[in-house]
């Protein structure tokens, strides 16, 4: 036999059949995630290690039921797998299916749909383990000759399967896995009409014509006029993709359901109702499931807040450290100064909120992991549909808290335009990772951090409170919206509820890995560029107009007694006095009028600027700014706002109103680019993303001044 040492892998399977745990087993941290060329359904890829030393490519397709895609991920899927049954004999290729062994007959509809390509396909049984927990008996051989393909039996949670599935990639060819079956037959449901499309499309697979005439717009190597006489052979012999795919699908159902009763047996001691059963008999239910969700989110931010208190404090105090390393060899140099209070105080804005972050990453991908996502959006579907949204909407906005951007992209399994639409508006409002920094120290300025309210961290709560705040917003938004969105179409919510079943720790360390490492990459490169612009212009101002600050300073502060309060106050007037009279500061001054009826001054405008790159740009503007523009007597950020005072009235400028002003404008502002972006190439439109960005500012601004209006 040849060994194989460059074949390219898929994974192929529906959602929630273990497809991400088996890819994370094969990959571990050896794997990258991007976009499909030209579209921004993601893609997952790594390097499958083999036991002689090479290794192969793999990539995770998006979950899909079948090849009739309603949704851009599953569009990806039937391109890429029709692409592989065109191209297959110059590809060494290999469709690794993955199918859940307790909902065997459902996950073979797509597995048949692939055979009849005759693509070479290994299947993957996951679940294998509670096979005899739950009273079944596989027949694996029987199965393994019924399809015609290699049969795996895998525990994704141990890896038990995977060595066995890498040692027999290394022994045999992908041609060899290419057998005819009679699961199916294409031809019988239309004769006629197939045969004559067969010859229109030069091919000898009557299911690859099928499918290219069932979905022509998804199909660009088609000419126009083969799209004229699919079109002319669907009038002719009078056929529908709907009435094509019914018979298509009851035709393989009815293969397909004999086939498994027959190698999966029922033993007398299979459970009538196992454990998901009777936990969804309460997380399912009414009252008591949404009751259980709410507890859920309390607990999450609790912990957010608590838990994340002695790792920040230990990298506040690394940052302090290095920070006085630095400046002890350079002194007061040009260099020390770049380094401690533009590129340090840039990092540490950011870096100190990577704990907060990574537990509410952990939490996420736990709830995932275990199966309660899937509750979330059928126990959400009814409650959606009343604000013009659906069940799978509840994903992207409990997604929009980790980030906005994954959470629009995720806008792409529902396949009702108009509650697609919807949803993607709506979602930035739902508080993301990236406002917790901005949260964290005005929170902090509001609230002092022993508070509490009962046995609940007061902290904790309000943080949860503007959450919940963005949700109710978001809803808010997408019942107004849904007057003005036509309705296309009716649509419905299809999906299965995956069993419970514990973490895979590994699949919830990754997550958190990826999420973090992309976050700090992301958000670091920005900060950092922020940081270096920031204290340049921070650091220099016009002509010689620092140093005639400097000089109007001394000459007020000459005229009092020098002891040594004294010499500490005319410092830290001077390094206002410069900051003021920097590049940086004319500008804040020359943007102040706008919006000093909120409250704020020129210090927080400067932020607001700068974080419309990204919103947690804020907290690195201002450890940059208070950094060079105070005396630095080792205090962190909050404790330097909470002194900062109004040049012209000597009042606080972080009272208690002016914070949750700021906070209100953070929570509902568009104060992200990438946000921006996403919504543009999601919807092919600048209508849109401009409208989403003005409406959500001046909300941001309105909510602002009224607040300071009322209680400043």
């Amino acid at each position: 036999m040849t060994q194989i040492k460059s074949v390219q892998i898929f994974l192929v399977g529906n959602p929630n059949a273990g497809k991400t745990s088996v890819f994370n087993r094969l990959t571990g941290l050896n794997q990258k995630i991007g976009n499909f060329p030209g579209v921004t359904v993601e893609k997952k890829e790594g390097r499958v290690a083999l036991t002689d030393g090479s290794f192969c490519t793999l990539t995770d397709l998006p979950g899909t039921y079948s090849l009739h895609p309603k949704s851009p991920d599953e569009r990806i899927v039937l391109q890429t797998i029709c692409k592989l049954a065109d191209k297959q004999q110059q590809n060494q290729s290999l469709i690794f299916y993955i199918a859940d062994l307790l909902n065997l007959e459902r996950h073979l509809l797509l597995l048949s749909q692939l055979k009849s390509l005759d693509l070479p396909i290994v299947l993957g049984l996951t679940m294998a383990d509670l096979a005899d927990d739950k009273g079944y008996i596989l027949d694996k051989d029987k199965l393994s000759e019924a399809l015609a393909m290699p049969v795996f039996l895998l525990n994704a949670r141990n890896g038990d399967g995977l060595d066995a599935f890498k040692a027999w990639i290394l022994n045999t060819r992908t041609d060899s896995l290419i057998k005819k079956t009679t699961l199916f037959e294409t031809e019988k449901l239309a004769p006629d009409f197939i045969l004559e499309l067969k010859t229109l499309l030069g091919t000898d697979s009557a299911y690859f014509a099928l499918l290219k005439a069932q979905h022509q717009d998804y199909f660009l190597d088609l000419s126009v006029e083969q799209q004229k006489g699919i079109n002319d052979l669907f009038q002719k012999y009078g056929q529908t993709n709907l009435t094509l795919q019914i018979q298509e699908t009851l035709g393989r159902f009815a293969r397909l359901a004999p086939l498994v009763r027959s190698c999966l047996l029922p033993t007398k001691n299979a459970a009538q109702v196992g454990f998901s059963g009777r936990a969804d008999q309460i997380l399912t239910h009414k009252l008591w499931g949404t009751l259980c969700f709410f507890i859920l989110l309390l607990l999450i931010f609790q912990a957010t807040f608590d838990w994340a208190t002695y790792p920040m404090d230990a990298i506040e105090t690394a940052f302090g450290w290095f920070g006085e390393q630095v400046r002890g060899l350079g002194g007061e140099s040009i260099w020390a100064n770049f380094m401690v209070d533009g590129v340090l105080a840039g990092l540490a804005g950011i870096v100190v909120f990577i704990p907060q972050i990574s537990i509410l990453f952990c939490f996420i991908a736990i709830l995932e992991e275990v199966g309660y996502m899937a509750r979330a959006v059928y126990l959400s579907d009814n409650l959606m549909r009343r604000f013009g949204l659906n069940g799978r909407s509840i994903v992207s906005i409990f997604s929009g808290m980790a980030c906005a951007v994954p959470a629009i992209m995720a806008t792409r399994t529902i396949s009702n335009w108009r509650e697609r639409l919807i949803t993607l508006l709506v979602t930035p409002f739902v508080s993301c990772s990236a406002r917790i920094p901005v949260y964290t120290v005005l929170v902090a300025m509001v609230v002092p951090a022993q508070s509490k309210w009962g046995f609940f961290n007061a902290q904790g709560l309000i943080l949860l409170g503007l959450y919940m705040l963005g949700i109710m917003t978001a809803l808010l938004a997408a019942y107004i919206l849904r007057f003005f969105v036509p309705v296309m179409d009716m649509s419905l919510l299809t999906m299965e509820l995956p069993a419970y079943k514990p973490p895979v720790w590994a699949n919830v360390g990754i997550m958190v890995w990826n999420k973090v490492k992309d976050f700090l990459w992301e958000a670091g490169r920005i900060i950092l560029c922020i940081a270096v612009i920031l204290w340049f212009l921070a650091s220099f101002g016009p002509a010689d107009s620092l140093e005639a600050a400097e000089k109007k300073i001394r000459a007020e502060f000459n005229l009092k007694p020098q002891t040594e309060e004294h010499l500490s106050d005319m410092n830290n007037a001077i390094a206002s006095e410069r900051l003021s009279a920097s590049y940086i500061g004319r500008v804040g001054h020359f943007i102040e009028p706008a919006i000093r009826p909120l409250g704020f001054d020129w210090k927080i405008g400067i932020a607001l600027l700068s974080s419309f790159a990204a919103r947690e740009v804020f907290v690195g503007t201002m450890a940059t700014i208070y950094a060079v523009g105070s005396n630095d007597d080792g205090s962190n950020i909050q404790t330097k706002m909470q002194k900062d005072v109004h040049s012209d009235t000597g009042e606080a400028v972080y009272t208690p109103v002016t914070s949750f002003g700021l906070m209100l404008f953070y929570a509902f502002a568009m104060q992200c680019m990438s946000t921006f972006a996403v919504v543009r190439r999601e919807t092919n439109s600048w209508r849109y993303p401009i409208m989403q960005f003005v409406c959500m500012t001046a909300l941001a601004y309105l909510s602002s001044l009224l607040v300071y209006t009322i209680w400043g």
